[in-house]
């Protein structure tokens, strides 16, 4: 067998697609006599700095001698890739292994590459180690080839992971990429509506938007994403559209959370996107920008009335998660919450999160029984007195909180889900779910 892996063909400006690339290498591989069992598209990191767009790396798994595999894809490379961006390094990685049983250093790097940031030295040296053929372009930058770091991680996930979804991808004719696309939305949220929750992320019901349909200048027509090859395909051939050049079927890691590492609040630190338990320590507070803000402390298992210790850090719903912004308002100082996102200078990017335990009570100043209105203070230590009937209390009161917010998983919506983020319709989950569709 023969893994061809690749990355960073592609351009947050200029457009291409590396799914797009490694579909016109698969057709090369047929064409020179080769079988292509799957093609995997595989998420990375989406932290890392240097990723073009969704930080995704493609490999094909052939029987074509890798001298051969690695010859039509170089051809392909050379055609294709953009080669003006000087944030775009192109990489290709060949390897002369079976997918599943690659040396545990090349799977050991896959599993790396989904959490943490890698060099292009190291994986040089891997590739080199396993005697793997492998290639660099330089684009418009002096970096030349830092796509080898996403190819190699590529050439390992087969047998780094076990999770995998699919996306049914559905490519343009080449030369109108950069024009409007045109696809009909009813059919898609027809499409949409008769295979969810198998297929998922093909549309925002609440916000009307066909997700699956992208923004990007590149070849892309309409990506349709599940949990079955088979239902990926049929809503992909009952949207109506502009002709579709190509199809194909990824095998993805797509809608996995496998970027996602359990962590404590003391052990963040920056890149890496992490799964944390603690309490709300200061209530939400919507912004500028309409960013909702509240800080998380680490939970102290001792206390019982939820408070935490000194170690905390900003949480974040940015204004394009939109609705969710709301479950978020809703939060209360006291909750226990698990929280899911990329922690960054002190703040951790909301993906979903978890209320474990409600705050049922607060402390209130106490209202007089006689007029109703609230007391005022008495001074220091002297508890609270209303100045209208002179009626006192020792201190403040403990009312009940009528709390709309129920216990469970909350998420941002398909509108802004990132790829490898899981949807909560996917199941799987420790608590009651509330999936956004």
């Amino acid at each position: 067998m023969t893994v061809i892996g690749l990355d960073d063909t592609d351009s947050r400006t200029q457009g291409l697609c590396t799914t797009y690339l490694a579909a016109r290498i698969a057709e090369a591989v047929a064409d020179a006599g080769g079988q292509v069992s799957r093609t995997l598209l595989v998420r990375l990191n989406p932290a890392v700095e240097h990723k073009t767009r969704g930080n995704a790396a493609l490999a094909i798994h052939t029987d074509l001698p890798a001298a051969t595999a690695a010859a039509c894809a170089a051809d392909r490379i050379d055609a294709l890739a953009v080669d003006s961006d000087a944030r775009t390094s192109p990489g290709l990685v060949v390897a002369d292994d079976d997918p599943g049983a690659v040396p545990d250093a090349v799977a050991d790097f896959a599993a790396h590459a989904m959490c943490d940031q890698l060099s292009l030295a190291t994986a040089v040296d891997i590739a080199d180690a396993a005697g793997y053929e492998h290639r660099g372009w330089a684009g418009a930058s002096d970096v030349v080839g830092r796509g080898r770091i996403g190819a190699l991680a590529a050439v390992g996930a087969w047998a780094a992971f076990d999770e995998w979804t699919y996306e049914q991808i559905a490519y343009r004719e080449f030369d109108r990429c950069g024009s409007p696309r045109a696809v009909d939305r009813d059919s898609v949220f027809t499409a949409a509506d008769r295979a969810y929750p198998t297929v998922w992320d093909t549309v925002d019901r609440e916000a009307g938007q066909a997700v699956c349909v992208p923004n990007a200048p590149g070849p892309i027509l309409y990506g349709i994403r599940g949990d079955d090859p088979d239902a990926v395909a049929r809503v992909a051939d009952a949207i109506d559209s502009e002709t579709v050049e190509r199809t194909r079927c990824f095998v993805t890691n797509q809608g996995t959370d496998l970027h996602l590492q359990a962590r404590t609040l003391d052990s963040l630190h920056d890149g890496v996107a992490s799964r944390v338990d603690g309490v709300v320590t200061e209530p939400p507070e919507t912004r500028e920008g309409g960013h909702v803000f509240f800080t998380l402390g680490s939970p102290d298992g001792d206390d019982a009335d939820n408070t935490a210790t000194d170690t905390t850090a900003d949480c974040v719903a940015f204004e394009p998660t939109k609705r969710f912004r709301d479950r978020v308002r809703q939060l209360r100082t006291g909750d226990r919450l698990t929280v899911c996102g990329e922690y960054s200078d002190g703040t951790i990017k909301l993906e979903k999160f978890a209320v474990r335990e409600r705050r049922r009570t607060e402390r209130v100043t106490p209202t007089c029984e006689c007029c109703g209105r609230r007391m005022k203070s008495a001074g220091r230590t002297q508890g609270y007195r209303c100045r209208d009937c002179g009626t006192t209390a020792p201190g403040k009161v403990t009312r009940q909180l009528d709390r709309e917010l129920a216990c469970g998983w909350y998420e941002v919506p398909p509108c802004a889900r990132r790829h490898i983020a899981k949807p909560l319709v996917r199941g799987g989950f420790d608590a009651p779910t509330h999936p956004e569709r």
